[in-house]
């Protein structure tokens, strides 16, 4: 389910939130960067997450393998953020648009393919064919 409350956690530094969820440091700073993930900072600089940015990570990477942009991504989190019958019907609206664009994506593709293959077919015959030398 795409919406889905969540229950506060404890303190969590970068590195670790790397580790726990096998997402490199500079994609977690992405994320961040991108509105997707906020930490809070120590006097230091250093970021600090709560458990949950592990389920919301994870959650993040299963977009991203969806063949979602971070932007897509950012449009869905206020179901997660601040789940609601609108918020839903909505993540499920800009879902199916993701799908449609996907499915117009594939058809584009398979029709490079089909052409590409006539061109292999083309190549082919043309070597199979016999060869009439050019006079010179």
């Amino acid at each position: 389910m795409l919406c889905r409350r969540s229950q506060p956690g404890g303190d969590v530094r970068i590195g670790e939130l790397a580790s726990r969820t096998g997402v490199s440091v500079r994609s977690l700073r992405y994320y961040e960067e991108q509105g997707l993930l906020t930490s809070t900072r120590s006097p230091s600089g250093q970021r600090h997450y709560t458990d949950d940015e592990v389920d919301r990570v994870t959650f993040i990477q299963r977009l991203y393998a969806a063949g979602l942009s971070s932007r897509t991504i950012a449009e869905l989190l206020p179901c997660v953020d601040t789940p609601s019958m609108e918020n839903s019907d909505a993540a499920l609206k800009r879902m199916a648009q993701e799908r449609d664009r996907l499915s117009e994506h594939i058809t584009d593709l398979i029709r490079t393919r089909d052409a590409l293959d006539g061109l292999m077919a083309a190549n082919r015959a043309h070597r199979e064919s016999p060869r009439i030398p050019v006079a010179g």
